[in-house]
């Protein structure tokens, strides 16, 4: 009975060991930011409480912003959970950051046709109240260079693998297919896919940078997929730079109609929400200041082609100055960080469209004749209440008014108004 004890025992021990056996998978397809920051540091987070066997990044990235590369870099070297970073699927790439966040993970491996590199440092939009001379720029790329050059041969030394091509990745912006880069020692595996590249790591050795030795054991392994939450989600679509500039002419235009039509309240409610969330997208992006100092513009030269009809050329300008803005909005950014023509030209045909029709009403506005006011009174009809003989009393629109006629009117008549007297309040009539 003890020996049957015994070997129930041993059987419920393994099998919960079995059990226990999980690995965490993450997929990072987009820009590197503060959005994946917080994605990548909470996996690490969550598969260090579940003491998973490894988590898994599957990247394709075109690169994003330093800091946000820095502190998930930071995050990888800290982990108590071995890292692996997947370049996947077939045509994924990881490019500029994605090349220091590969490097910095414990294993790393590519799909079939993927590619890695490109990795120099790019500055992002303009600084208000800075012109830095050409020199000065230069200077502080050299300083920016070295600066990436010592952190990627720094981990790349810690990882065992190839510090003078990531060197040359930032400096010459190198770029390498999955073959050569197995080949030079960049990555660990080539693997078609994520079950393959498991089976393949079974029994490895991990060494993590707090000391502690791990053998890998990932054959047949539970793997568990963790998505971006709502707010990471929502986050991360506004961080797009194309959204990021409609919700930057969202709140402008909503603060326009506000301020127009006073008590209207839902335009106002849209441009509060539209420059919150733009608030935050800028802090994910390299904006530049003068395209925005260039779409104010913009909007002003507008306003005054309805106000100041100048036949075209207000708006004209307006149309310029709002291009221009919208191309340096992100200017000095890599291409993906900036702002879509598609998404420029329609921002600008529907923002020209509004204010010629917006000038449209106001020129109509103009020569529409009075209906309010001593200007809207001449002209209107209306019957007499009293005799003039010359003075009297008229109806018009439900209203009695005093009356001269210069020619005596009978009641009843209709009259019309020629002329109306605003210091004594006497209107001057004639027969119909």
């Amino acid at each position: 009975m003890k020996k049957l004890l015994y070997l129930l025992n041993i059987l419920i021990l393994t099998f919960g060991i079995l059990q226990a056996r999980v690995a965490h998978r993450i997929v990072l397809d987009g820009s590197i930011n503060p959005v994946a920051t917080d994605y990548i540091i909470e996996a690490i987070e969550n598969a260090e409480d579940a003491e998973a066997e490894i988590l898994i990044i599957e990247l394709d990235t075109p690169g994003g912003l330093m800091e946000s590369m820095r502190l998930i870099m930071k995050a990888i070297q800290a982990s108590e959970v071995p890292v692996l970073v997947y370049v996947a699927p077939t045509g994924a790439r990881a490019g500029s950051a994605g090349v220091f966040i590969t490097y910095s993970a414990h294993i790393t491996a590519m799909a079939p046709a993927t590619n890695i590199g490109s990795a120099h440092p790019v500055f992002g939009g303009g600084i208000p109240g800075s012109t830095p001379d050409s020199t000065t720029m230069d200077d502080m790329m050299e300083k920016v260079i070295n600066d990436a050059v010592a952190r990627i041969r720094a981990i790349a030394e810690i990882r065992g693998r190839n510090a003078d091509w990531a060197e040359k990745a930032i400096r010459e912006s190198a770029n390498i297919t999955e073959t050569e880069a197995l080949k030079l020692n960049v990555i660990d595996y080539i693997a078609p896919t994520l079950d393959s590249l498991l089976t393949t790591i079974n029994g490895k050795e991990i060494k993590l940078d707090n000391g502690t030795v791990k053998i890998l054991n990932t054959k047949d392994v539970s793997v568990t997929l963790f998505e971006m939450n709502w707010r990471q989600k929502l986050l991360d679509i506004i961080s797009d730079p194309n959204i990021s500039y409609i919700l930057l002419m969202l709140a402008l235009f909503g603060f326009i109609f506000e301020l127009y039509n006073p008590g209207g309240i839902i335009p106002g409610v849209i441009a509060g929400i539209s420059l919150i969330l733009w608030l935050f997208s800028v802090q994910t992006l390299p904006v530049n200041y003068a395209g925005i100092l260039l779409i104010l513009l913009a909007i002003i030269l507008f306003l005054l082609e309805i106000k100041i009809p100048s036949f075209g050329m207000l708006t004209i300008g307006g149309v310029i100055s709002l291009i221009m803005g919208s191309i340096m909005l992100f200017e000095g950014a890599e291409v993906y960080l900036r702002v879509s023509w598609q998404t420029i030209l329609v921002v600008v045909i529907t923002s020209v469209a509004f204010f010629v029709f917006a000038v449209g009403l106001t020129i109509k506005a103009h020569k529409r004749k009075p209906t309010t006011g001593k200007e809207g009174m001449v002209g209107e009809t209306g019957l007499v209440y009293k005799p003039l003989n010359p003075e009297g009393t008229v109806k018009i629109h439900g209203e009695f008014w005093k009356a001269v006629s210069e020619q005596p009117l009978k009641k009843g008549q209709k009259v019309k108004v020629v002329k109306y007297d605003g210091v004594n309040l006497i209107l001057h009539v004639k027969p119909e």
